[in-house]
């Protein structure tokens, strides 16, 4: 028995070019983001929702129990609804207190599991839970659009398409944690469990059913139904910050897979040696719902805006390539032709082709989670570890240290809150308390420390210890290609939106709304399915919601 030969493929775009902040920064979600793969494996199972607790009062107070079986595991989220003053409500991570608070449940809770959870989940950071509690979460309203929507039913008409549109999510998270925060399962309870062994897997569950308990809260407290189409485009927001900036700095092996998953999901399509009519006529429909987003997506940050704008004056230029599209591997002529435009422009183009080529690409999200991290190979011998530094590091080398530019920023992680900050190196205490996010600067001197070392690298380290994380991100992005940013990241260059963004995009994020350069706000599940409708093909990527 002989395995199946993989599909052609192109060559994967390099490292060089993929792994910089600004591209990084201008990541589009696709089909292998993880909400959409998470949909469509709900789809799969034809998993139903049902809403066995709800315990709601007329003006929206109390809690509200989810459940469904996924993966041959029943799962359940707990949702309670608070009284919050309008002066308590705050995104930022200090706050204490929020409109609503979530936990995803392994199983389902009897009615004193319930009684805990409702009375500790409004606590988040205060209190502590069990290993039975998989994902801990909260949301405040989008006050403006909730009262809106609420009223609107009341008064027995629906709310204002637009206002619907320009905002598209009655509350947004501002934390969604998993993993072992403040008491709740470790991953490895779930890492091999069909359905959330993937990356993220729990908390896109979590996200799309606070999702759905919004509009039934809404619904509820308005006393009539959503209009359908209007509801499905009520996603999810989310208001991220500098909290997961450092994530894909200290998780490097994982960002390797993820790129390598997109990268090599790209490398499939464009050695497409054809494309029917079918095919065509699915670009050229996502190809204009493209424009359609763009249109609709409004930002107040100049340079984000500045960005939006480009890649609207771009795309017709695609959309008329798309339609045209003919002859051999037409779909790498396409990439090859966006080269002279936008990176911005690049990017949305790299999502799009995946998106009509489900069977070539859909089964890499299998590769998204790896077992394996960064490792230290003390044997390497020292001139091997100098040619590694020489091939890969260039941009590193080449940076100046000794320029204030360069060393302008400097990671710590607050002292109040345990979340990571940047400062201002040249204005600001702290320093000497940095987080080890130079990674640049660090291989820079490793490197002059090398010159002249032989022997293995275990000699060197006898000597300079302090040189071991350096040595081992090195030989980390040996064996993982795709595993570092290519930037310097304590420059004053350094945009920590562009991590946010590209890590945001894995999720299936969409509407980028930064606020900063380090924080942003976000939509999830737009046009995404609805609890009643997944029996149908999930069809949502940059929906298109009309003028």
């Amino acid at each position: 028995m002989f395995d199946t030969p993989p599909p052609p493929q192109m060559p994967l775009r390099p490292p060089s070019q993929v792994m910089r902040l600004r591209r990084m920064g201008a990541s589009f979600p696709t089909r292998l983001s993880f909400l959409p793969t998470l949909l469509r494996r709900l789809s799969s199972e034809a998993v139903t929702v049902a809403r066995p607790v709800w315990e709601i009062d007329a003006d929206g107070f109390g809690h509200a129990v989810y459940t469904l079986r996924l993966g041959g595991h029943d799962y359940a989220l707990v949702a309670v609804s608070n009284d919050l003053p309008p002066e308590a409500r705050t995104d930022r991570v200090i706050a204490t207190a929020w409109d609503t608070a979530y936990v995803l449940y392994d199983g389902i809770p009897d009615a004193t599991e319930i009684a805990r959870i409702v009375t500790t989940a409004p606590l988040q950071e205060a209190a502590r839970f069990t290993p039975r509690d998989l994902i801990l979460s909260r949301a405040n309203k989008s006050v403006r659009l909730w009262d809106h929507v609420t009223e609107a039913l009341r008064e027995g008409s629906q709310p204002d398409a637009s206002a619907v549109r320009d905002t598209g999510y009655l509350m947004r998270t501002t934390a969604v944690y998993g993993n072992g925060k403040f008491g709740i399962a470790d991953r490895v309870a779930i890492e091999d469990r069909p359905g959330l062994s993937g990356p993220f897997m729990a908390e896109m569950l979590t996200v799309w059913l606070i999702r759905g308990f919004t509009h039934d809260l809404a619904e509820h407290v308005g006393g009539a139904k959503l209009d359908r189409a209007l509801k499905r485009q009520l996603g999810i927001g989310n208001a991220t910050g500098l909290g997961m900036a450092p994530f894909l700095v200290s998780h490097p092996v994982l960002l390797d897979a993820w790129m390598q998953v997109r990268e090599t999901a790209i490398a499939r399509v464009r050695a497409i040696p054809a494309i029917g009519h079918d095919e065509r006529a699915a670009l050229v429909r996502l190809a204009d719902r493209a424009a359609g987003h763009l249109a609709q997506w409004k930002v107040a940050d100049p340079i984000a805006d500045a960005r939006i704008e480009t890649l609207r004056a771009e795309w017709p230029v695609v959309q008329e390539a798309v339609a045209a599209l003919t002859g051999p591997t037409p779909l790498d002529g396409l990439i090859k032709l966006t080269e002279r435009l936008s990176v911005d422009t690049q990017e949305l183009t790299a999502a799009l082709i995946l998106e009509p080529f489900g069977p070539l690409v859909d089964g890499l999200a299998d590769c998204m989670a790896t077992p394996f991290g960064p490792r230290l190979d003390p044997a390497m011998a020292c001139g091997s570890l100098r040619q590694v530094i020489a091939r890969d590091w260039g941009w590193a080398l080449e940076t100046d240290f000794t320029s204030a530019h360069e060393t302008a920023r400097f990671w710590y992680v607050s002292e109040e809150k345990l979340e990571p900050r940047l400062g201002d190196r040249h204005a600001e205490p702290g320093a000497d308390r940095e987080s080890p996010l130079d990674i640049a600067r660090q291989v820079q001197s490793l490197s002059h420390y090398l010159e002249g070392m032989e022997g293995p690298v275990s000699s060197l380290l006898a000597h300079y210890p302090q040189h071991r994380s350096a040595i081992r991100r090195v030989q980390t992005l040996d064996r993982h290609p795709y595993a570092e940013i290519r930037d310097n990241l304590i420059g004053e260059g350094c945009l920590p939106i562009d991590m946010l963004r590209c890590k945001l995009a894995f999720f299936g994020a969409a509407r980028f709304d930064p606020k900063s350069d380090r924080w942003t706000r976000i939509t999830l599940a737009q046009g995404a399915p609805l609890f009643d409708e997944l029996d149908q093909a999930p069809d949502w990527w940059l929906p298109d919601f009309g003028p």
